[in-house]
């Protein structure tokens, strides 16, 4: 379907793709860059980039394809759905599952649950598919969770809904708490790091502060129980929402997740006899505004049951594990 505007006059100069998610209710801006960089975009009859300068005269053409079929496939992967509606969709994610499809894991994904979770719902009462404003390989998805963390997780069905959290999450109005299970006591009842991140340099698979292109990231801290000198379970609350910021965060003051091999090598993978198989991350609540009625929703899951069982154990150890 295409689409036409001309900028009014008055209008100041701003980048093509933020004019174009001001003026366009149901896309985003990730949405508008890759139709321009598809070329489904033109001002005054050229081909631009998303980094273009638009200003008052300029006649912006753009064409909205409809979305084609995903090449991926619904697999019959249960889901924990806390609650659903027309636009969205939250639930309670397992640990040990990917969130979208990449190399390596183009199936068995939340993303294959999902789609198969919609095309069921369709096939009952002629309901919609996932958005394509995800992409191909994300439809839906407006954040994420890494594979080995747990918890509360929103998905949107349309375009709109889809839009309307990732500006929530982008003015970092959302409402986030995490329970971290840590290694050592950590000092102190809060504490505060602000250390930007981002691709290491040596390591491509790790995050770190090492990095070319480091990018702002704060997380706040309440440190909830302690188990002696051996483990500290912390309330996490992340200001912002880089890949790996709470690992990273926590392992920068010495006190990387049970689990987490990737930040704290094998010595913190296992505790009292017992192998501790994944990072101990839980995303135990998440709050944000339905984007369609307005209504502030929130909703909280208890860890699941193999970081239970490890709290378990702490804190009947009173403290003398090793």
């Amino acid at each position: 379907m295409q689409r036409f505007t001309t900028v009014s006059a008055g209008e100041h100069p701003k980048r093509l793709d933020v004019y174009l998610s001001t003026h366009t209710a149901d896309l985003s801006r990730a949405a508008i860059q890759r139709l321009i960089e598809k070329g489904a975009v033109t001002v005054n009859g050229r081909r631009p980039k998303p980094s273009q300068k638009v200003k008052p005269g300029d006649e912006i053409v753009w064409d909205v394809p409809k979305a084609e079929p995903l090449e991926i496939g619904g697999e019959p992967i249960p889901l924990d759905v806390l609650f659903e509606d027309e636009v969205l969709l939250v639930l309670n994610k397992p640990a040990g599952i990917v969130v979208h499809p990449a190399p390596g894991h183009w199936s068995g994904t939340l993303v294959n649950a999902l789609l198969y979770h919609m095309q069921s719902k369709k096939a009952a009462s002629d309901g919609a598919d996932l958005p394509s404003i995800g992409g191909r390989e994300r439809p839906g998805l407006v954040h994420r969770l890494d594979k080995g963390t747990s918890g509360v997780m929103v998905i949107a069905k349309t375009d709109a809904a889809h839009q309307g959290l990732s500006k929530q999450f982008k003015a970092h109005s959302i409402n986030r708490v995490y329970l971290a299970l840590v290694i050592g006591s950590v000092k102190g009842k809060a504490g505060r790091v602000d250390l930007a991140i981002g691709r290491d340099t040596k390591h491509r698979k790790k995050i770190s502060a090492r990095t070319t292109a480091p990018r702002a990231a704060v997380t706040e801290f309440l440190v909830a129980e302690r188990y002696g000198k051996v483990a500290t379970l912390v309330e996490v609350h992340p200001q912002t929402g880089r890949t790996h910021q709470i690992r990273v965060h926590l392992a920068s003051l010495g006190h990387p997740l049970l689990g987490d091999e990737t930040y704290g090598g094998r010595k913190v993978c296992a505790l009292g006899g017992m192998d501790i198989e994944r990072p101990m991350l839980h995303a135990r609540t998440l709050g944000f505004t339905h984007p369609v009625t307005g209504k502030y929703m929130e909703y909280t899951v208890p860890p699941h049951a193999d970081m239970e069982t490890v709290l378990a154990m702490l804190r009947s150890a009173n403290g003398e594990l090793r």
